[in-house]
């Protein structure tokens, strides 16, 4: 069943296109996400299905109710974490879900075992009388996250949900989403330009300078590109670029890494490479494509997390605009 059906979707502010017709489904307790860099659009695609924007053009339907006709009943059905905390930190955890509970006329009866079950699930019982002015970055995500759960929402955004957390806490806040998936069925529409935290969603739409790109499972992604990445080093990366590239025939790139190549079977070529370049070698990786190669080989260059600014990124969208026809 789809939850989420966005027709021709389109955002303009004046001459710049913020989201430019896409279409895409969600379905029902499906973990979904926008893979792509701080200004491609995401959280503006975010917003309109969230009712905080209005679209330029096309359709959007969020649990059968149209979001531009039917806000109220679309804002029902929703929870959002945005990307910058709203928690009001002069309050304690649990004064900032009551005030969320009063904004939904959630009845006082429901609210408090609500409350009981979603701080659980978050770990955060012991510090429900803390002011979140106390909080840790990763505490006030997940209380957040609690406070989007409350009132049993059909679709919980999660507008880059772990962000400027260290590696431990932004695993821990994975570890809510599958578990509150997986008791609550709630689906999950996520954006993120983390590669790793990507691979937890069930189809991923990889959006760059408001369209998307390509729109599928993480796997099924990856096999795009197909081949494995060697990376090399040597004593002199220039010289034995020259030889590679030269007397080898090969297809490489240079970069601050080493020597890059780009290979089927890695694990069958290194051997020989080896043996073709006898003490030239002084270190030698293989992995396998990752989410970020595939974004490179669709767009040319791996995923930016600078913001540019608007002129910036309609420069860009013009000179690449033959790449999305």
């Amino acid at each position: 069943m789809k939850v989420i059906e966005v027709n021709n979707l389109v955002k303009k502010y004046n001459d710049f296109t913020a989201v430019n017709n896409i279409t895409f489904t969600v379905n029902e307790g499906e973990v979904f996400g926008f893979l792509g860099p701080n200004g491609a659009g995401k959280s503006t695609t975010i917003k309109i299905l969230a009712t905080l924007l209005d679209l330029t053009s096309g359709q959007a339907f969020l649990n059968g109710y149209d979001v531009k006709r039917e806000p109220n009943k679309v804002r029902s059905s929703i929870g959002l974490v945005f990307q910058e905390t709203t928690l009001d930190e002069r309050l304690t955890a649990k004064e900032n879900l009551l005030f969320h509970a009063m904004l939904y006329g959630i009845p006082k009866v429901v609210y408090k075992k609500r409350m009981k079950q979603v701080l659980e699930m978050v770990e955060m019982t012991g510090r429900m009388n803390s002011l979140v002015k106390t909080f840790s970055g990763g505490m006030k995500r997940r209380l957040e996250i609690a406070r989007g759960l409350l009132h049993y929402p059909k679709v919980l955004f999660l507008d880059e949900p772990t962000v400027g957390l260290d590696p431990q806490t932004r695993n821990r806040i994975w570890e809510y989403i599958h578990q509150l998936r997986k008791s609550e069925g709630v689906t999950i529409f996520l954006t993120t330009h983390y590669m790793d935290e990507a691979e937890n969603c069930d189809r991923i739409a990889i959006i760059d300078y408001g369209q998307i790109v390509v729109l599928d499972t993480p796997e099924k992604l990856k096999e795009l590109v197909s081949s494995d990445i060697i990376t090399l080093t040597s004593l002199d990366n220039e010289k034995l670029f020259q030889k590679i590239t030269q007397q080898l025939n090969l297809e490489a790139e240079i970069n601050e890494n080493g020597i890059c190549l780009r290979i089927p079977k890695g694990e069958t070529f290194i051997p020989g490479l080896i043996a073709r370049l006898p003490n030239e070698i002084t270190s030698i990786s293989l992995r396998k494509p990752t989410l970020n190669d595939v974004f490179l080989k669709l767009t040319g260059r791996e995923i930016r997390e600078e913001v540019l600014d608007n002129k910036e990124i309609m420069k860009s969208r013009m000179s690449r605009r033959s790449r999305f026809r």
